[in-house]
């Protein structure tokens, strides 16, 4: 990000088909369109604290994460946060390469989002 759009605000980030957005983005996104948020987070940091009707897909389980990827549409929008915002992105760039076209994640995390 460049210093004018830091120093002027900008919010939202796009890296190819992933889309950063921050935490009143995400939430209005994810209330308006009534989607259910994908926490990549293993199952303990899930249970200490979660976004609303969020489902734990734990990336640290590959097989389990391919799998349950491999079932949803890949034209749908996927949202995804993790505890700060390096492990979600990881899981869009995998999920890119599964063939996903759009996914949005959560600047900062589960740690921002509190």
């Amino acid at each position: 990000m460049s210093f004018l759009s830091s120093l002027f605000g900008k919010k939202e980030v796009t890296t190819g088909n992933i889309t950063i957005l921050n935490k009143n983005e995400y939430a209005t996104q994810i209330i308006t369109n009534n989607i259910k948020p994908i926490d990549v987070r293993t199952a303990l940091e899930y249970g200490g604290g979660h976004i609303k009707n969020a489902i734990n897909v734990d990336f640290f389980n590959t097989g389990n994460f391919e799998k349950y990827f491999e079932k949803l549409n890949k034209e749908k929008a996927v949202y995804v946060y993790c505890r700060s915002g390096a492990r979600s992105q990881k899981a869009a760039r995998k999920l890119l390469k599964m063939g996903f076209e759009q996914v949005f994640d959560l600047r900062g995390g589960y740690s921002a989002w509190k």
